[in-house]
């Protein structure tokens, strides 16, 4: 059965996202984008909120002019190849290839996807997230924690130390650091 993850990228103080809506100052460098490059290998669904879908659907065309580092085309390959479910009763149409409009938000439906599906599926998006949490279906939660850029995790948090059975921390990059939690 895989696995239901909710995933995001936080401040220091909790939030997704700045004053303006905007989650692009949440990866700075390759180094993130390599560690959320590896973390996509095993998802095979993104189940997204429209304002989630509507700011990853770049990946759909990155890099078409090239100028992309290598990390980066490799993360939208991964972004592209998966399927993705987009939850909005406003969204008309989607840009995407692989990716379906759901109307409503059904927990049964998750429940019977987790059980057919043969690669692990993450929920982007904290009102959707917040539903699916309420719903007992999240089985993991990664949350990167970006620090700031003239913040450095120092040498002695750039191994994995535990903090309870179920949840760890580690060094994703030299300003973010990897914390894990399981149901």
């Amino acid at each position: 059965m895989a696995k239901l993850i909710y995933a995001a990228n936080i401040s220091l103080d909790g939030y997704i996202e700045d004053e303006r809506s905007n989650i692009e100052w949440t990866i700075s460098d390759d180094e993130t984008y390599a560690f959320w490059t590896d973390f996509q290998l095993t998802i095979g669904t993104y189940l997204y909120g429209c304002r989630m879908y509507e700011s990853m659907v770049y990946w759909e065309t990155a890099n078409a002019n090239g100028d992309q580092s290598e990390v980066m085309r490799e993360f939208a390959q991964i972004w592209r190849a998966a399927e993705k479910i987009v939850y909005s009763r406003t969204l008309q149409s989607v840009s995407s290839a692989k990716t379906r409009i759901e109307r409503e938000f059904d927990p049964d439906a998750i429940r019977r996807l987790k059980e057919s599906s043969g690669a692990d599926i993450t929920i982007g998006g904290p009102e959707l997230a917040g539903r699916a949490m309420s719903a007992d279906l999240i089985d993991e939660c990664h949350l990167l924690l970006i620090l700031s850029s003239w913040v450095e995790v120092s040498e002695h948090c750039r191994t994995t130390s535990a903090c309870g059975s179920s949840c760890s921390v580690s060094a994703a990059s030299k300003a973010a650091l990897f914390i894990s939690t399981t149901a």
